[in-house]
């Protein structure tokens, strides 16, 4: 029995208390409806928002960045969201929230607006410069926050400059109507330069031979001209980059580059920069292998276009050159799709680098569209025409490299771009080229004095991309005491459609070539050409010109040769011209060379009958250090008659240009009784010349250059008792400078004849100058 009673006795109690609970349940409903009422007339509503201190900003707008509304409660959490929104705005300096009754007050502080900014103290960097990189403009909000960053800004514009020890100093000058003027109090310092440049590490190679190999120098007196004797983190990555090439041309395989770190003096007078290195081992090529899996391509075909053998220090570079050799010579054999990948295997026992070059085919991908853009005066035509790719090809990385050194020859761009995307299908590319226009015309004067001509004068007009065709359209007119010249000339490429290039030449010349006005001569005459390229790297030009030549006026005392000569002369001629050129430039080449044979037969008519051979050829190499680079040219000819002598108008003349340190025409056969100078059969004459960089920044164009000049001339059909013919080798040395300036270039040497005959004349300085448009 539960101490509770029976079950039924629990019955009972239930029953009787079951109203009790239904009463109690009812009174906790009313006592929390009663409670809930009172809470609900507790809420404050806000009635009205109301904004103080604004002076420039709207209410409207103050409204807008707050989240809380007229209607709404006081929300603590809503009203600092609006407080939040409202400072990072950045018009205000202060906000408060408050409540008044049933009224939300907003108390705000505008930040002050600028009224200008200035800069002070600063003469190394102008006003402008700064003011590009400040966010701070007239009208802006003025912010503690901009200011900083400001100047920050600032800050690194100097030391970008080299002047890490620059200060600078804001200030804000309070001005009516809530606006400041913000001036930059600035005081620049010194340039910050590399007080000492240190390697840690190196064993084979000394601090100054690496020194030689790095863009950035130590701060020296005679450096004052360029600015890589300062601090420039941009420039020290590039100098660990240009270090990790050179190891890698010397053989060291392993080398890297533990650390490159640049210290500020305690007084920030310049930077200690130290480069910590880690040499590895040197290393010869191994075996050299050129394995290919494509049908009917040869190795052994593929294997002479390797830069190197087994043996040879391992040099990184040549791999990469060997890499574009195979893919162009593979481009050549007609193989449009394939890839090269150089396998290299290291032997570090024997410290040997084994390289095999694995060629496999390609996806075949074709092209799918050209799209050319930069060119605002050249037609598309003319560029299409020197690409050897067209819609629908196989690509083919070979011939975009080719088509760009034949856009790049045009001299009508200043760079030229190539570049392949993906197409819209996954066998197909879609090729851009991008260029940037040059100036294709050019207006040259040439002034100067010589004792045999005295003043001369000459002007020159030329447009290389008439009407922007292509075509080549020239003027020339020279004048001196002693001479007048005018000639004409035009040149339509891609004659007819073809590959072929046209040409007319007119010329109008009288001149004096002896002292004492002894005779003059008048000179008419044009020329026809005509040239085609028979195979790439090849040009074949053929000629006609017809001329005739009037020598008057022959002073009883001139030189037997100019006698033989009186009366008129019609010359026609035939001659042709074939050249190999692989330069990089054709007309300022820094890499490759040419060769060149033309030989010209006059007979078919006229009065004159001789035959002429003429060879020429130059090599261009840079050399290892960058900007220089070494030249040779060469040339030689021959005149022979045919059943008759070589009149004088037919002969050779040397110097001026052709052998500097001489006046023109001031080398070979001369009749000293007259001084005449009577030209030769027979020459050759050649240059070699060295050019390099003087220190000077690479914007400003500035070139020296050191040559040696070398050359002969002699061989005449009849002599006299005066006249003088010793054939001996004349040569000179000199110096110079190569000016690009925005008028034109501009070119002064100075030569001075070391091997000459008594009779030579002379010509110590040589100058040029021009302007494009």
């Amino acid at each position: 029995m539960s101490m509770f009673g029976t079950d039924r006795e629990k019955g009972e109690i239930v029953v009787r208390l079951r109203p009790f609970l239904v009463l109690l349940l009812f009174a906790v409903i009313v006592a929390v409806g009663a409670l809930s009422e009172s809470r609900a007339q507790t809420v404050i509503i806000i009635t009205d928002i109301r904004v103080e201190g604004a002076q420039r900003i709207e209410r409207e707008t103050v409204l807008s960045y707050m989240t809380i509304r007229p209607g709404d409660p006081f929300d603590p959490v809503r009203m600092d969201q609006s407080l939040k929104n409202l400072f990072d705005t950045g018009l205000f300096s202060d906000v408060t929230l408050r409540r008044e009754v049933t009224v939300l007050v907003v108390r705000v502080v505008e930040n002050p607006v600028v009224n200008r900014v200035a800069f002070e103290g600063n003469s190394q960097i102008d006003d402008e410069e700064l003011a590009a990189e400040v966010q701070l403009r007239p009208r802006v909000v003025y912010t503690r926050t901009k200011v900083q960053n400001d100047l920050q800004r600032i800050l690194e514009v100097y030391r970008r400059a080299g002047r890490f020890g620059a200060t600078i100093e804001p200030k804000a000058i309070t001005l009516p109507q809530n606006r400041v003027d913000v001036v930059f109090e600035i005081n620049e310092g010194e340039e910050t330069g590399i007080e000492r440049i240190s390697f840690i590490g190196n064993r084979e190679f000394s601090d100054g031979e690496l020194r030689e190999q790095i863009i950035t120098t130590e701060t020296v007196w005679y450096n004052f001209l360029t600015s890589n004797d300062t601090y420039d983190p941009d420039r020290l990555t590039f100098d660990r980059e240009l270090l990790r090439r050179f190891y890698l041309s010397e053989g060291y395989a392993d080398f890297r580059i533990v650390s490159a770190v640049a210290e500020l003096a305690p007084d920030r007078s310049g930077f200690y920069v130290t480069f910590t290195v880690d040499e590895g081992e040197r290393y010869r090529f191994g075996e050299v292998v050129v394995s290919s899996s494509i049908e009917n391509l040869s190795d052994e075909d593929l294997f002479e276009a390797v830069t190197f053998e087994q043996g040879d220090w391992y040099d990184a570079t040549q791999i990469e050159k060997t890499i574009t050799n195979l893919t162009a010579r593979v481009g050549e054999l007609g193989f449009a799709f394939v890839d090269i990948r150089p396998d290299v295997q290291r032997n570090p026992e024997e410290r040997t680098l084994s390289v095999t070059f694995i060629i496999t085919e390609g996806p075949r991908v074709f092209v799918e569209r050209i799209n050319i853009t930069g060119n605002e005066r050249t037609l598309d035509y003319v560029i299409r025409r020197e690409l050897l790719l067209v819609e629908g090809d196989p690509f083919n990385a070979a011939r975009v490299q080719a088509s760009r050194r034949r856009l790049d020859n045009l001299q009508f761009f200043e760079t030229v771009e190539i570049e392949n995307i993906q197409g819209t299908e996954p066998d197909r590319t879609i090729i851009n080229v991008q260029v940037v226009e040059r100036p294709t015309g050019e207006f040259s004067l040439g002034a100067g004095f010589s004792t045999d001509s005295g003043p001369l004068a000459s002007v020159g007009v030329s447009e290389a991309n008439f009407l922007g065709r292509g075509q080549n359209l020239r003027a020339a007119f020279a004048i001196s005491s002693r001479t007048q010249q005018i000639d004409v000339g035009f040149t339509q490429p891609y004659f007819l459609g073809y590959n072929m290039t046209a040409g007319i030449d007119l010329l109008r010349r009288t001149f004096d070539v002896a002292d004492n006005d002894s005779f003059s001569q008048e000179t008419s005459g044009g020329e026809i050409r005509l040239g085609y390229e028979p195979a790439e790297n090849w040009i074949h030009v053929v000629k006609y010109s017809a001329r005739l030549d009037n020598i008057t006026d022959v002073s009883a005392s001139a030189s037997t040769a100019i006698q033989l000569a009186a009366g008129e002369t019609f010359t026609s001629l035939i001659g042709q011209t074939i050249t190999y050129d692989v330069r990089d430039n054709r007309q300022q080449p820094t890499e490759g060379f040419f060769i060149s044979l033309s030989t010209d037969f006059a007979g078919l008519g006229g009065g004159a009958n001789f035959y002429r051979i003429l060879a020429s050829g130059g090599v261009y190499v840079p050399l290892w250090w960058e900007g220089w680079q070494w030249s040779l040219s060469v040339e030689a000819g021959m005149t022979e008659g045919i059943d008759d002598i070589v009149r004088i108008q037919h002969r050779e003349f040397l110097g001026g240009n052709e052998l500097r340190g001489f006046a023109p025409s001031g080398v070979g056969p001369r009749d000293l009784a007259t001084n005449d100078p009577l030209g030769g059969n027979y020459f050759y004459a050649g240059s070699i010349e060295l050019a390099f960089p003087l220190g000077l920044p690479e914007s400003l164009g500035v070139k020296g250059v050191v040559f040696s000049d070398f050359g002969s001339l002699g061989g005449l059909d009849q002599t006299t008792a005066t006249t003088v013919d010793t054939k001996s080798l004349r040569a000179s040395v000199g110096f110079g400078v190569q000016i690009v300036t925005p008028f034109g270039p501009v070119r002064v040497d100075i030569a001075h004849a070391i091997l000459k005959e008594s009779f030579d004349e002379t010509q110590t300085v040589h100058f040029s100058f021009g302007t494009s448009f």
